[in-house]
């Protein structure tokens, strides 16, 4: 009788971890550009609401950043419906350097400055195990 209940808190156990699993697996997200039509590396796993609480970023132009044709960042202004490559990267360069050059700039950079976040490329772009 004691194996029974032992059996059936087991799978209880197993399902309930099964599931926190897959609920956890639906925040993530990623970062993907169509500027890309290949990539050397993974794409970076990106869970964009938890990211911006836990680095208290309450303004989307943190990230998403408009700039005149003169170079000066528009306040008003945010991208947040475009993708980085609309105004950044070549167009037709199969791996665009600028836009990887540009990425890394905005999402690295702002790791370095605050010291905080992953720099090397690895912690970044995860390979799956």
């Amino acid at each position: 009788m004691q194996k029974k209940y032992v059996l059936i808190l087991t799978l209880i156990g197993i399902i309930a971890l099964a599931g926190l699993t897959a609920y956890a697996q639906e925040d993530i997200e990623f970062v993907e550009d169509s500027g890309f039509t290949t990539n050397t590396r993974p794409l970076p796993a990106f869970m964009h609401d938890e990211h911006n609480e836990k680095a208290g970023i309450e303004d989307c132009i943190e990230c998403h950043h408009v700039y005149d044709k003169a170079g000066n960042r528009l306040e008003d202004e945010s991208s947040e419906d475009q993708e980085c490559s609309e105004c950044h990267g070549a167009e037709g360069d199969e791996y665009p350097m600028e836009l990887v050059r540009r990425y890394h700039m905005n999402c690295r950079g702002c790791h370095q400055a605050e010291k905080a976040g992953p720099v090397t490329c690895g912690t970044c772009h995860v390979r799956a195990q």
